[in-house]
């Protein structure tokens, strides 16, 4: 038995290093309130006074940056990691056409560093205030033993609003429907296990490598953001009639597109009818991958599919950068057709 009085810090938990840590990030959280925000951080709970809806209905989502966080340890960039959960999860409700209201993240880790999470919180506060929602909380948690020293886990919860007869569910697509395809910016959030292995095991390549076929280094390759669609979905859906909508994420275009087929309703998307971007390209090449297996684990381009009517195409089209026509609605088992 010791006579030295012990602790929380000798068990490797600062909670001097939590407070300075909450003080660097005040300022942040407070740039993405809303006038319905109702609390400030250090609250027990976040308070949200939702506005005036008739019928209003919440939808939410959770999602994990998964092991894309491990490319960010590699490259010492923690910056991105933050704005691709929010991007993620305010895509993943936008398709129901839900606008987002407010946002809560976790982060977990062996060590709690406050310029690390003052990172993390940088992109979490620049992803909000590009869609509009208040990080209105969250948990920071300092678990020695439990995660890997120099690594963390990061983790968020978006919840938004959406009127009852203006939720998006897809139950109105129609064969004919034409299918359009908003571009991602690369892997997303998606996909990670399989690049890494392929990129750092089988090529050997490290995080500052540069790739002439990619015109960048493997790190700002797999770091890229990912794409937000909430902005463009919100404009559009103002505008004109969306029959369906899929956020292409783990799974690829198969399994997301499916979700919102009715019964007896077959996607068609013709794969020739945008450019691969080149990421994708390489990763094929270079871990001699099945081409289906490539399309069930990437995006590979297509980062949301919209379902519009015919007469909507057009619109869609002109007021979308580099949207892209890949495909119809035809009548058939529910499934999609990659052809």
């Amino acid at each position: 038995m010791t006579s030295q009085s012990l602790t929380y810090a000798d068990a490797g938990v600062s909670l001097d290093a939590s407070e300075r840590a909450m003080a660097g990030i005040k300022d942040l959280v407070r740039s993405t309130s809303r006038p319905e925000v109702l609390s400030d951080i250090g609250s027990f709970g976040g308070l949200f006074a939702l506005g005036r809806y008739e019928q209003p209905v919440l939808v939410s989502s959770t999602d994990s940056v998964g092991t894309k966080l491990k490319v960010a340890f590699m490259a010492s960039r923690h910056d991105t990691v933050g704005y691709d959960i929010v991007a993620h999860c305010g895509n993943d409700i936008v398709v129901q056409g839900a606008e987002p209201l407010f946002f809560l993240d976790y982060v977990g880790t062996s060590r709690l560093r406050p310029d690390i999470l003052q990172q993390i919180v940088q992109g979490l506060a620049d992803g909000c205030r590009h869609i509009g929602a208040a990080l209105i909380g969250g948990e920071t948690a300092e678990l020695p033993g439990f995660y890997q020293d120099g690594e963390y886990d990061l983790v968020g919860t978006i919840v938004g609003v959406v009127e009852r007869d203006e939720i998006i569910t897809g139950q109105q697509i129609s064969v004919g429907d034409r299918l359009v395809g908003l571009p991602s910016l690369g892997l997303h959030t998606n996909g990670y296990s399989l690049a890494r292995r392929i990129l750092f095991e089988h090529c050997g390549h490290d995080i500052d490598h540069f790739v002439s076929k990619l015109d960048t280094t493997v790190g700002q390759e797999l770091l890229k953001n990912h794409q937000s669609y909430v902005k463009t979905v919100l404009d559009l859906k103002s505008r004109c009639q969306i029959q369906g909508i899929a956020h292409i994420t783990g799974g690829g275009l198969p399994d997301n597109v499916v979700r919102i087929l009715p019964d007896s309703h077959c996607a068609v998307i013709r794969t020739d009818s945008w450019q691969i971007p080149p990421i994708f390209t390489y990763l094929q090449q270079q871990g001699n991958v099945d081409l289906d297996e490539m399309y069930r684990v990437f995006n590979m381009g297509i980062g949301l599919v919209l379902v519009v009517r015919p007469t909507d195409v057009d619109l869609v089209l002109s007021s979308v950068d580099e949207a892209i026509l890949i495909g119809e609605v035809e009548s058939g088992q529910q499934e999609v057709k990659l052809v």
